[in-house]
């Protein structure tokens, strides 16, 4: 997924046959309407339990007055989740055969993360790694096996790709039983090292030969999983409102804060969609940028439901952390989200620079409100809702730039 030329189109039947097992082939880019298969969803919405599970220890973290541990567990969580799903998700755009055997490997991988899941709270409060550990080597050895299979089934250059895939996987794997035997200082250190060696093996494996993706459907599935997230903080917002009104009956306090906070995630999702960014998406070079750049945006998108639940803890009394505090736990990790939407794809689509400026300016605005006490998240949720019509006013009058190549379609122009 990652170097910079395009591979040639690759014929749309390729997995060909109908049995209940075939060879994994590459499927081509030329593949009309090609859209996400029911067992993706199910993929994405069970990786979205783990997400969850991560969210609910940040905002432990956070309000017993620990955040700057929170936040490091909670990165590093986030990667297995993220980097797992990114490398199912590009393997499916390029060899997804739908056959038997793809599907129960496929359900090992969500029972690995899982698995994952189950170990989240033990590693943030006893930084014991061994359930997580195992969850994720769940999926990276079915990963694996699916290299295997590719390779099996493929030749020359395709061949050695997939065999490069499956031996990185298996490699960084064993060198991930670091987190379980380091000493607790050294961790940290380890999974940078791990982390980056976990992304360097597709560009080492596609050196000689780049996998067929499938640019609307990767741009589908990376917008699908950022509407779960969405959802998904929507989902724990709700939850924690409903409790801080139930629990002290708080209904005045939480209201601004609720509107607020509701107004950010129908932003966070306007903007996302602005563009078909699928037009960007035409060689590795730019895959690589956009799908690593992901990790911020899904990691940010989950941070803001955390943040909205430290808010409301904050607001009833439950939090041992100032309002200033509180108010950050949203508003950074909102502001991180525009930028990042903004890099990669909101500005490849903008002429000018007004609308260059929208997004940008108002991630420095959402950060200024931090400092106004209970009404930050009201006003942050204000500020994201006028960028939104901003942006909009100013495409009816300068529209965007069509990055999409010529006989497609594109869309409309916030962001």
């Amino acid at each position: 997924m990652t170097s910079s030329t395009t591979p040639p189109p690759v014929p749309s039947d390729a997995p060909g046959g109908r049995g209940p097992l075939r060879r994994l082939r590459a499927r081509g880019r030329d593949e009309a309407h090609r859209t996400a298969s029911p067992l993706e969803l199910f993929f994405d919405l069970c990786f979205v339990v783990a997400v969850a599970q991560a969210g609910i220890e940040l905002v432990h973290s956070v309000a017993e007055g620990h955040a700057g541990q929170g936040i490091l567990d909670y990165a590093m969580v986030f990667f297995a989740l993220w980097w797992a799903w990114m490398n199912f998700t590009w393997f499916a755009s390029a060899y997804d055969n739908d056959d038997v055997l793809y599907r129960v490997v496929t359900l090992v991988q969500i029972a690995g993360v899982l698995v994952l899941a189950a170990g989240v709270s033990r590693a943030f409060e006893e930084h014991d790694y061994l359930v997580v550990w195992l969850g994720y080597a769940i999926m990276r050895v079915a990963m694996a096996a699916q290299w295997l299979r590719a390779a099996r089934a493929a030749e020359g250059p395709e061949r050695t790709t997939a065999l490069r895939y499956a031996g990185g996987v298996l490699t960084c794997q064993v060198g991930w039983l670091g987190l379980l035997f380091l000493p607790e200082g050294a961790r940290p250190w380890w999974f940078l090292v791990m982390a980056l060696l976990e992304m360097c093996v597709p560009p080492f494996a596609e050196r000689g030969h780049t996998t067929s993706w499938h640019p609307r459907h990767i741009a589908e599935r990376y917008g699908l999983f950022t509407i779960i997230v969405l959802g998904e903080t929507i989902a724990a917002a709700t939850v924690a409102v409903k409790s801080g009104i139930d629990e002290n009956d708080a209904l005045g306090e939480l209201l601004p804060l609720a509107a607020g906070g509701l107004l950010i995630i129908f932003a966070a999702w306007w903007i996302y969609f602005a563009v078909p960014v699928h037009g960007h998406l035409r060689s590795n070079r730019q895959a690589f940028l956009w799908g690593y750049g992901h990790y911020l945006v899904f990691a940010s998108a989950a941070a803001i439901g955390a943040g909205l639940e430290v808010a409301v803890e904050e607001t009833v009394g439950k939090a041992h952390i100032s309002t200033l505090a509180a108010s950050a736990a949203v508003t950074l990790p909102t502001a991180l989200y525009l930028l990042t939407v903004w890099a990669l794809h909101s500005r490849h689509f903008k002429r000018g620079i007004t609308q260059q400026l929208v997004l940008p300016t108002t991630a420095l605005l959402v950060i200024c409100c931090t400092f106004l006490g209970h009404w930050a998240l009201l006003a942050a949720g204000v500020v994201c809702a006028l960028s939104v019509a901003a942006a909009e006013t100013l495409a009816a009058t300068r529209p965007v730039v069509a990055a999409d190549p010529p006989g497609t379609s594109n869309g409309a122009s916030t962001g």
